[in-house]
């Protein structure tokens, strides 16, 4: 629906229609616009006795519209329920207008459009009222209701005054003149929409009937609701917000929430509209020989609210949405619809065991979780919820029946009407009362906090005066609201204290027809006992035994709502992730693995990696600790290596994390070890003794190891800065990567752990990984010899990347499938030669040299040194410039 009202500022009304109907139709048009909502005012706003100039207007903008919109476009007005069918003013004039009727009858008006929240109750708390006295149990039966759509007030009567609802003195709807009393029944639309109409100028009926034609267009309940609270069908119409001069409770209601109230108006009004509803009663929503429709639309009842806002984000953000608070008793219907009827839980649970033969149609309530979280008899599974709905069992003419406590009396007796033994002096009655020490002084109920994200929570009622000690407890597999929990425990305790009253009958053969769990009146000189039979006994007389029942206990009851706004929720961006192709470090990592360090504010608990070879994502892990990373803020020189570097000091400004100082002992055993990347995409491993803050997130370091891990390569002179700094502890994370993929482009796609793949906070990089974990380690110690017949031996110390820490045996592993080595012969850049050894040592022979050089005589000689690997190839040279 596009529903245009009043209320457009410096807009009139009719400009800002044309401008809605416009928007819709570049939009691609809707499927119904409401020209008008509840328009009350304004329609019965008469200039003449016949003439209404806003239902006239409201025609022309009908046709305007259509004119925009076209004819797919289903074009009404929402009329008030008590508005659509006529007005009657009370000015003394008699007249009667069906004023709507050239609106309705309209060729550009599709349907009629009704807001309909007619009162279908009447109901009061207790017993003593007239609908009660009709036979009726509950404000929520079914039936009930269902028989107030079309009957009750405002279809068979109707209140005079206030006065008259007060003290129920209910006028019946008559048509005295013309015998047709539908014209005054707001909630007859059968018959309004099934007759002629006749105007009644000065209460005299007019000869022409007016335009509209009897069945000739739908009815569409553009609104119909009812809040959730106590009686909320006695006044439909009516919600509370204290922040509104609107505010109102329903008739006689207590103000109390009512989920089930709100439940059973919908099921009601679905029911009785809907021909293909089991309980739908024939003939209430008659067919149009014209349309072939039914009366009133059942696919075209809209109920009132289905809100967009995100349940429950709304109601509980009213730090957002200042109309939260009003939801509890509200005409909304999200975060309730999904709740369990009472009964039929309870029917669930009897038919699971497979007993079929119980009756659980009085039950009312609703539930909104419960659970059965073993195996367990149904009494087991349905006492938490007899304790929490306060109803009972008993076996009634073979049939299993459940009722609520608090019903109405079903007989009344004296001391006469009862049984007597052999002894004629007996009472056939005894009352006695149980002492106040065996009474709880506080109820304690454990539950599942539906408003507090199902965290176990517990509430606890006390009493204020008395001498008992005792606790009562119990535990509840429910979702409750902490409102309902605290009623529960309330009603619960006082339901101790008023049970505490105990009676024994003695009931002749006369009263065959109670049974357990109703209640009779017990009249004595000084007092009315009222008691809930609790058991019968058969043996001549029928000893039956009750506890006292107090009706107004069971009734609605007002707790404290409790205050839950959640925290706001987080809003993930794209993580920063920094992915590097390092050495082994520790020889526990996989060689060819790359790495991967990340971080993001907020953390999102977790960063997902996705893994693409060019068709599709499959995922790869998630990383669950932010990296410690930052910048470098000062030039770094290269220092030396394999021993501590204590004359450079490097500040480093982080972006995420912390630094701290570490002894000797612990560095050389590992400890902070960091990465420094070059311009060129080489990373540095250093790691370092001391860190101190020296302003907010700036950190000097000093004490430093250099080109650890055979990394000296990747030394600048200087490094400016800039440089990316990766701390490497837990939070660096290795990336899955088999042997193969080694060399090859693979596209990475990285986000929220908590969101998905394609959710516009994901990144992606294509990255290639040469597995420098692989890679052999450069030789140290080059050393050249020339001999006597002019032969240079060159000699070298090899390093292992694996193993190498351990002072054990005589040498470190060789870490490589065989050892082999390349080495250059140089000329300044020109290589002359290269010679290959399988041991560290190699000769450079005279021959070799007057070929390349042209003599032996030379000085010194440039070398590179490097180790061959059967998965790397080559590794990084150690080059030096040797005297021979």
């Amino acid at each position: 629906f596009v529903s245009a009202s009043p209320g457009a500022g410096e807009w009139s009304y009719r400009r800002m229609v044309l401008h809605y109907a416009g928007l819709c139709a570049q939009a691609g048009g809707v499927d119904a616009f409401l020209i008008g909502s509840e328009l009350k005012a304004l329609t019965q706003l008469r200039s003449s006795a016949d003439s209404y100039p806003a239902v006239a207007a409201l025609k022309v903008l009908a046709a305007d519209v259509r004119a925009i919109l076209g004819p797919a476009t289903k074009i009404s007005y929402a009329a008030d329920w008590s508005e659509y069918a006529g007005h009657a003013p009370e000015d003394g004039t008699g007249d009667l207008h069906f004023h709507l009727d050239p609106l309705w009858a309209d060729a550009n008006v599709d349907f009629v459009g009704i807001d309909n929240y007619a009162p279908l109750t009447d109901w009061r708390d207790g017993h003593a009222h007239l609908d009660a006295a009709e036979g009726w149990r509950s404000i929520h039966d079914l039936d009930y209701l269902r028989g107030r759509i079309a009957g009750g007030e405002n279809f068979d009567w109707y209140y005079a005054s206030e006065a008259d609802r007060a003290n129920q003195t209910r006028t019946p709807i008559a048509d005295g003149a013309y015998g047709k009393p539908w014209v005054w029944r707001a909630k007859d639309i059968k018959s309004w929409w099934s007759n002629e109409h006749y105007n009644r100028p000065g209460g005299i009926e007019s000869e022409v009937p007016t335009a509209w034609l009897p069945q000739s267009k739908p009815v569409w309940f553009t609104e119909l609701g009812c809040p959730a609270i106590d009686k909320g069908t006695n006044q439909p119409n009516v919600f509370v917000d204290p922040k509104s001069a609107e505010s109102a409770l329903p008739h006689f209601s207590r103000g109390t929430r009512d989920d089930f109230m709100q439940r059973r108006f919908v099921e009601a009004q679905m029911s009785y509209w809907n021909p293909a509803h089991p309980g739908h009663i024939a003939g209430t929503n008659p067919v149009s020989p014209f349309y072939g429709g039914r009366m009133v639309d059942p696919a075209r009842i809209f109920l009132w609210t289905w809100d967009a806002r995100p349940f429950p984000a709304f109601p509980e953000r009213i730090d957002i949405w200042t109309d939260g608070e009003n939801w509890q008793r509200g005409h909304w219907l999200n975060g309730r619809m999904g709740a369990a009827p009472l009964a039929d839980l309870a029917a669930a649970i009897m038919r699971e065991a497979g007993f079929e033969d119980f009756d659980a149609s009085e039950l009312g309530g609703t539930v909104e979780g419960f659970v059965i979280d073993r195996i367990m008899s149904p009494r087991a599974a349905l006492e938490p919820l007899m304790l929490a709905h306060f109803f009972d069992a008993a076996e009634t003419q073979g049939v299993i029946r459940f009722r609520h406590f608090g019903d109405a009396p079903v007989a009344s007796m004296t001391p006469d009407d009862l049984a007597v033994g052999d002894d004629s002096a007996a009472p056939g009655y005894a009352l006695t009362r149980g002492q106040e020490t065996e009474l709880p002084n506080a109820a304690k109920i454990a539950y599942v906090d539906g408003g507090g994200e199902y965290r176990q929570a517990a509430i606890e009622a006390r009493r204020l005066a008395g001498r008992s000690e005792r606790v009562a407890t119990a535990t509840l597999p429910m979702v409750l609201t902490q409102a309902a929990a605290q009623a529960i425990a309330d009603i619960w305790m006082q339901k101790a204290w008023s049970e505490r009253e105990r009676g024994a009958l003695a009931l002749p053969p006369s009263r065959l027809a109670l049974d357990p769990g109703d209640v009779v009146t017990l009249e004595l000189p000084h007092r009315t006992a009222r008691l809930r039979l609790t058991e019968i006994v058969d043996a001549g007389a029928r000893e039956a035994r009750g506890a006292e029942s107090e009706a107004s206990l069971y009734g609605p009851v007002t707790a404290p709502v409790r205050p839950n706004v959640p925290p706001a929720a987080p809003i993930y961006g794209t993580p920063l992730a920094i992915f590097m192709d390092l050495p082994l470090l520790t020889g526990a990592e996989t060689p060819h693995a790359p790495r991967v360090a990340v971080a993001a504010d907020p953390w999102p608990g977790g960063v997902a990696f996705f893994k693409s070879a060019g068709a599709g994502f499959t995922f790869d892990r998630v990383v669950t600790r932010p990296a410690t990373l930052g910048r470098t803020l000062t030039p770094l020189m290269p220092g030396p290596v394999g021993r501590w570097d204590e004359a450079n000091e490097l500040i480093v400004g982080l972006s995420s994390g912390e630094l701290a100082s570490a002894d000797m002992a612990s560095v050389l055993a590992g400890a902070n070890a960091a990465v420094l990347e070059t311009p060129e995409g080489d990373w540095e491993v250093i790691q370092f003794r001391e860190a101190l803050l020296v302003a907010p997130n700036e950190v000097k370091l000093s004490g430093l190891l250099r080109g650890q891990a055979g990394t000296e390569a990747a030394m600048r002179a200087p490094l400016a800065p800039g440089a990316r700094f990766v701390l490497l502890d837990e939070a660096v994370t290795e990336l899955g990567m088999n042997d193969a993929e080694r060399g090859l482009a693979r596209l990475w796609a990285y986000g929220p752990a908590p969101l998905p793949l394609d959710d516009e906070t994901y990144a992606s990089v294509t990255r290639t990984f040469d597995g420098i974990g692989l890679r052999p380690l450069s030789p140290v110690h080059l050393r050249a010899r020339r001999g006597e017949d002019g032969d240079i031996e060159l000699r070298w110390i090899r390093r292992t990347r694996i193993g190498g820490d351990s002072w054990a045996g005589l040498d470190v592993p060789l870490g490589e499938e065989s050892e082999r080595y390349e080495i250059d012969i140089r000329e300044g850049s020109t290589t002359k030669r290269v010679l290959a050894a399988v041991e560290p040592r190699a000769i450079y022979s005279a021959a070799d040299q007057i070929a390349d050089f042209g003599g032996t005589g030379f000085p010194t000689l440039d070398i590179t040194v490097s180790q061959l690997s059967g998965s790397f190839g080559r590794g990084p040279g150690r080059g030096a410039t040797l005297r021979v």
